[in-house]
């Protein structure tokens, strides 16, 4: 059976301060959902949160040129949208890039839980959510989108971005066929250990 772990993108207070209420609650909504049935089959749930130190010396280069201070350390912005279900046994990657892959601890932590399916929730299609599934894919595992988990302020550059994923690097699949197609819980090992997950940042 594959391990499969669901991995929650940079749904940040900084970010979703600035969108509708409706998309905001029903991409939480879907993401809360997802993470519950993860959870109950004792598969993964990884929250990836970026989050930079107040002089921007760690940020990339757009928002060093740009002195753009978003999801800064310490701030409420840089934290996750309080109505996520997010718990204590989950795990927490803190990331500098686009990628929750670079230079953290994602790596190891899909490899000391033998995963080879995740599951991509969060914002923005077209950058983070689109990044993480390419490095994903060039790691041999297998990438499925959460269709109602993921958006973006970019309509236009996130449809292109989902064209050229679906069905190459990435399966774009409702959450209903996302549950549909987890094992019963019943079905399962006793128990099925996420072992090594850990609560864990970047350097």
């Amino acid at each position: 059976m594959t391990q499969r772990c669901l991995i929650v993108i940079d749904l940040l207070n900084d970010f979703l301060d600035h969108w509708d209420r409706p998309t905001v609650e029903a991409l939480i909504s879907h993401t809360n959902r997802l993470a519950s049935a993860f959870r109950e089959r004792q598969f993964p749930v990884i929250w990836v949160r970026q989050e930079f130190r107040p002089d921007l010396s760690d940020a990339f280069l757009e928002m060093r040129d740009r002195q753009v201070r978003i999801c800064i350390e310490g701030t409420r912005g840089a934290q996750l949208h309080p109505d996520l279900d997010c718990r204590a046994g989950d795990g927490v990657i803190v990331k500098k890039r686009y990628s929750a892959f670079f230079r953290t601890g994602l790596d190891d932590l899909l490899l000391q839980s033998n995963v080879g399916e995740i599951t991509i929730c969060g914002i923005n299609t077209h950058a983070c959510v689109r990044m993480a599934a390419i490095d994903a894919y060039q790691r041999d595992l297998r990438v499925v989108l959460a269709k109602e988990c993921i958006d973006s302020y970019d309509n236009a550059h996130a449809e292109m971005s989902l064209a050229y994923m679906d069905g190459k690097i990435a399966r774009l699949a409702p959450v209903a066929e996302i549950l549909a197609g987890l094992p019963e819980v019943n079905d399962l090992p006793c128990p099925l250990s996420a072992k090594g997950l850990t609560r864990t940042s970047s350097a």
